[in-house]
């Protein structure tokens, strides 16, 4: 167990973040919490802004009561903000929002409503410090990170295959694909550190196909590795079987099933990992209420794979998996960008 003490270093790392985030002297800052958020990060953030001078306010809202059947982890959509308006309001007439929340803003419905007027929101992950440390963003990531961007959203097909069984086809066209850097310097930009990856929401109907869960690969919102293989064989969008022995085949069927949502079953998005000072094997390092699992979703060479909600397909759910596979080869119109797990030269 770490010891939630402030510590200078931490300072310092947030400071450097806020750095790239361009904060400046006089700005009006937003700090965004919840009753259930990490208050040594809520803290830490608030003196290193102080360092630049910015205005600085809180917001601490209420966590809001469970209102699903089982567990919900780590979905980027916190509910915290629901009736929220004049909440709203005050973060939207902020320059910078640091996203504290437990969930994060990432994919809020209120996200549109902050940023339609210039603020920009850096969302923070429910990581321990010591995590947030380590990961810190660097300047050369930007350029990569958008040049993996730039090779999805010309792409008409990416393809997936391991040696373990995948073999899935993602229809491109018209998909929403975005990278993260871990800093917002223009307005109306969204960030979140730990960052270095890649995502895109296909369209509906897109992905088909079968992906093999490893044992070794990590389901997040489980904040477990897999010790057996699970097969998910996926129709339009959708996992339509999962087969498998053991655990961890049924701790998949039980939390997709009792959402009794036939969206927790789609696929949410599809992308790979970037960030080179991520590792695989952290997970193991934190007990599970020090971590929100951030870090392993960005390593790098990993397929991350999510269920659950897809804006740009029409689709809304609480259920949700963040599952990132090792040792895949994700290729564009027939380009390998990672091979067997390691990202091409190019993008490294």
């Amino acid at each position: 167990m770490l010891a939630d003490r402030i510590e200078g270093k931490w300072i310092d790392a947030f400071e450097r973040v806020f750095s790239l985030c361009k904060v400046t002297k006089g700005e009006t800052v937003a700090l965004l919490s919840e009753t259930q958020s990490r208050p040594l990060n809520v803290h830490i953030a608030e003196l290193a802004l102080h360092r630049f001078g910015a205005t600085v306010f809180h917001v601490v809202v209420p966590t809001p009561p469970q209102d699903s059947p089982v567990p919900v982890r780590s979905t980027g959509a916190s509910a915290a903000l629901g009736g929220q308006d004049a909440v709203v309001a005050a973060l939207a007439a902020s320059g910078l929002v640091v996203d504290l929340t437990v969930e994060g803003l990432l994919h809020a419905p209120e996200l549109p409503r902050i940023l339609e007027h210039g603020a920009r929101l850096l969302m923070i992950s429910n990581e321990h410090p010591d995590a947030l440390e380590r990961l810190l963003p660097q300047p050369r990531d930007k350029d990569r990170v958008r040049d993996a961007v730039a090779r999805i959203r010309a792409c008409s097909v990416m393809t997936v295959t391991s040696k373990a069984g995948t073999d899935l086809t993602v229809a491109m066209p018209d998909a929403s694909t975005v990278g993260v850097w871990g800093w917002c310097d223009r307005p109306g930009s969204v960030a979140h550190w730990p960052a270095g990856l890649v995502v895109s929401f296909p369209k509906a109907g897109s992905v088909n196909g079968t992906l093999v869960l490893d044992a070794g690969d990590v389901n997040l919102t489980f904040k477990r590795y897999l010790e057996s293989p699970v097969r998910l064989t996926i129709v339009d969008d959708y996992v339509t079987e999962i087969d498998g022995h053991g655990t961890d085949a049924e701790l998949t069927r039980r939390y997709l099933a009792a959402w009794g949502d036939r969206d927790a079953y789609a696929v949410s998005h599809v992308g790979f990992g970037m960030n080179e000072a991520a590792r695989y094997e952290a997970l193991t390092m934190y007990d599970q209420r020090e971590t929100n699992g951030t870090e392993v979703r960005a390593y790098s060479g990993n397929f991350l794979f999510s269920t659950g909600a897809n804006e740009f397909a029409g689709r809304f759910t609480k259920g949700h998996f963040d599952i990132p596979v090792r040792g895949c080869t994700i290729a564009l119109d027939g380009e390998a960008v990672v091979v067997d797990g390691d990202l091409i030269e190019a993008l490294r």
